[in-house]
């Protein structure tokens, strides 16, 4: 197994065809084609299949794709690191933020680290963490902040706590069960929820088994962002269940209303989620430092605003 030969496949993957891949690699589609069946050959399994639409990959070759991309970006990281020995700070650096974070942390914390360092490249993802996990699990994504998913591999992702945030079930201004008082009153009602693929049983168990109450799985719709979550909950007046602070920040303040149920959720945990046993690069160090510090400045203050943001929130840090 050579490193051309992962580039190939990675290259290949990202066009969904050879002659793409040979394109963005700057080589023939002779070479890419070689090196992709010498892969194959020293690997003794089957990776591509070809079709005149393009390629797509067995089993044997997805695996082996997921782990080409975390090589080449951990070949990128040492890069990025020798650069800096050589004193140039330069490389690319992309974070998963979760929504509530970049309504209200995020731009001082970008404006930051743009100061401290404006010759990375950043690329900010915004998405829940069903979205984040997989680019973190491939290596594309340096860290995410947000919380892992119910049923995540502690073998495989760390999280550093950073703080606790308050949780609600919520409904849209003027809704008809605006003033329901338990989960049980909001059964007979449409649910728009994120969740990750494995991790909806977790889910449902948390917000209505343990409460004695048992919801038809058909009402529940899974949102993979928050503007999609939103409009639900606006527009086809279905209930949510999402992070208290969303009532109090624009544009939603206002908009949603935390409901006040009898049954109680505990505070969910934020933090900084990583590839467990994988050393943050210098620029995603100096990241999270420019975060810190922008929330701990905002915990301090005594503006209103703040006042309200940290009702819900509790720092650990």
């Amino acid at each position: 197994m050579k490193l051309h030969q992962l580039e190939a496949l990675v290259a290949s993957a990202e066009a969904g065809s050879i002659r793409g891949a040979a394109r963005a690699l700057g080589l023939s589609q002779a070479a890419v084609t070689r090196a992709l069946r010498e892969l194959e050959a020293s690997e003794r399994l089957p990776l591509l299949i070809r079709a005149p639409e393009g390629i797509t990959f067995t089993e044997h070759g997805k695996v082996l794709l997921t782990h080409a991309r975390l090589v080449l970006n951990q070949l990128e990281h040492a890069h990025s690191d020798l650069e800096r020995l050589r004193g140039r700070v330069e490389g690319n650096l992309m974070v998963g933020v979760t929504p509530w974070i970049t309504l209200t942390f995020l731009a001082e914390t970008v404006r930051l680290f743009r100061e401290r360092m404006p010759d990375i490249r950043l690329e900010l993802v915004e998405g829940l963490m069903a979205v984040a996990q997989p680019l973190l699990r491939e290596g594309s994504m340096d860290f995410a902040v947000g919380q892992l998913q119910p049923g995540a591999s502690t073998q495989e992702f760390a999280c550093e706590p950073v703080l606790t945030y308050e949780s609600s079930v919520m409904v849209r201004e003027g809704h008809p069960k605006a003033r329901a008082r338990s989960i049980h009153e909001l059964l007979e009602e449409d649910w728009v929820l994120n969740f990750a693929p494995d991790g909806e049983a977790d889910l449902v168990e948390y917000l209505f088994t343990r409460h004695g109450a048992r919801i038809d799985p058909r009402r529940i719709v899974r949102a993979q962002s928050v503007a999609t979550l939103q409009t639900m909950v606006e527009q086809a007046s279905m209930c949510t269940w999402s992070p208290t602070i969303l009532s109090h920040v624009p544009p939603y303040g206002g908009r949603l209303r935390p409901l006040a149920l009898c049954e109680t959720f505990e505070p969910r945990q934020l933090g900084i989620v990583t590839r467990r046993n994988t050393p943050l690069s210098r620029a995603a160090l100096a990241f999270v430092d420019c975060l810190l510090q922008v929330i701990r400045r905002h915990a301090r203050s005594a503006k209103k605003d703040d006042l309200a943001l940290f009702r819900t929130l509790k720092l650990l840090i």
